[in-house]
């Protein structure tokens, strides 16, 4: 899937920008967002936490209303950008309740869109949050994972965010990752969360990014476990890695939903050896993920996951 020419995407960052901006007159204090909150499944409830008031109203806009973003029909993404304050230190943000995944047919122009109209309304933090399957086998539904690395699977094999002629004016040509995900970012959210006496396990680790829209198979999962990620989903790192482009820092949240199976099938040649009768053996589904119970396990957690964001981001 071919991008447009970098003269037809700057055209493309400037016309949404400009469309913004324009929405954003009424709003002085909403005009330079200092961080872009990107909300992944079942965690829109972020966006509630801005404020709505006579003092310090927000700005609503759908994607369908914006030129160059696109609808997101994924169940738990809204498809809505929200520009308002957040925390006690009143922080300007935009947020994106929804993103747009590769495997709804978008290119990765069109999904990484928004953190380049972030970059030039002047953005210098991204938090992005993702609903991820647990690999690493000590991970429990409803842990958090703050992301310190990644493994790029799609980019590794030729489908990656920044192919294609370099952006210059965004950001060099071969871009280091090594500091994709910022320290003193990921040190502050620790701290924060460690500060409201939040009860949640959270972990640090690598999140692997896999196209999707299905879930990994057994074997993939091992395969994942053996390269050494932690959690695997289909979004967050061409995101991140379009926004280091841009020279804004990272920080990468993952809620884990589900523990991804990685133990072979029940064997149907082992079984019909022994004689056993197939209601004797191990039903295939057990523990198979779903779509569901990624929106349930996000929901329950949610409320943590407010909190902490919530006073994270006042200490930027």
């Amino acid at each position: 899937m071919s991008n447009p020419t970098p003269e037809e995407q700057i055209l493309q960052f400037h016309a949404t920008e400009k469309y913004l901006r324009e929405a954003l007159q009424p709003y002085p204090s909403l005009q330079f967002p200092k961080a872009l909150i990107i909300c992944g499944s079942g965690l829109g409830g972020l966006s509630k936490l801005i404020k709505d008031d006579l003092e310090h109203p927000k700005l609503s806009i759908s994607y369908a209303d914006i030129p160059g973003f696109k609808q997101s029909h994924v169940p738990g993404h809204l498809g809505e950008l929200i520009f308002g304050i957040l925390g006690e230190n009143s922080t300007p943000v935009m947020c994106m309740v929804g993103r747009f995944h590769y495997y709804e047919g978008h290119s990765f122009f069109t999904n990484t869109l928004p953190i380049r109209v972030a970059k030039l309304l002047g953005v210098q933090y991204a938090v992005i949050t993702n609903a991820a399957g647990g690999v690493n086998e000590s991970f429990r539904p409803g842990d958090l994972m703050v992301i310190d690395d990644h493994i790029n699977l799609p980019g590794l094999a030729g489908q990656h965010p920044l192919r294609g002629l370099n952006l210059d004016t965004f950001g060099p040509r071969f871009l280091p990752l090594s500091d994709c995900y910022d320290f003193d970012l990921r040190l502050k959210f620790f701290r924060s969360a460690q500060s409201l006496g939040i009860n949640r396990v959270i972990h640090e680790g690598t999140y692997c990014y896999v196209c999707g829209p299905t879930f990994e198979s057994r074997a993939e999962v091992r395969m994942i476990r053996k390269l050494g990620a932690d959690a695997v989903g289909m979004s967050t790192v061409p995101e991140a890695v379009v926004a280091r482009h841009c020279g804004i820092k990272v920080f990468g949240l993952s809620l884990i939903t589900n523990a991804a199976l990685a133990d072979k099938p029940p064997s149907a040649k082992a079984a019909y050896l022994s004689g056993l009768d197939p209601s004797d053996v191990r039903d295939q589904t057990d523990g198979m993920a779903s779509h569901g119970e990624v929106l349930e396990t996000a929901n329950s957690a949610a409320a943590d996951v407010e909190r902490i964001v919530e006073h994270f981001i006042s200490s930027l």
